[in-house]
């Protein structure tokens, strides 16, 4: 089994596209409006993506407080300079479960926590 994409129903389908490009740096793959009023963009750099839903006939997306996604960068330290320069807040510090990993956390546009991670 392949795991193929996590889609996320978002509020403003380009300021989601800009953040999930710009600062995740994801490429988009295709854009779809599969019937009026909902349009679906699929990004990502292999074969697993994000899709992103807007439903024009949804006012407010509910994004669950536990949930996160993770994705990986060479240095956690570059990539916090990157963001502050976006000036995107950071929502932690950096955090070491183990000798292996450390990452920190960011909100996407719509609240969805986005973990920035380092493989030691």
């Amino acid at each position: 089994m392949k795991f193929c994409w996590c889609t996320i129903t978002v509020n403003n389908l380009e300021e989601s596209i800009i953040f999930y490009r710009d600062v995740v740096g994801l490429k988009e793959r295709r854009r779809l409006q599969t019937v009026p009023g909902v349009e679906i963009v699929f990004l990502g750099n292999g074969e697993t993506q994000v899709e992103l839903l807007c439903n024009k006939n949804i006012k407010k997306t509910n994004i669950g407080a536990d949930i996160s996604l993770g994705f990986q960068v060479d240095s956690l330290e570059d990539k916090m300079a990157e963001l502050k320069s976006k000036g995107i807040g950071i929502q932690s510090g950096i955090i070491q479960p183990n000798p292996a990993v450390k990452f920190f956390y960011v909100l996407d546009p719509n609240g969805l926590k986005i973990q920035f991670v380092e493989m030691q």
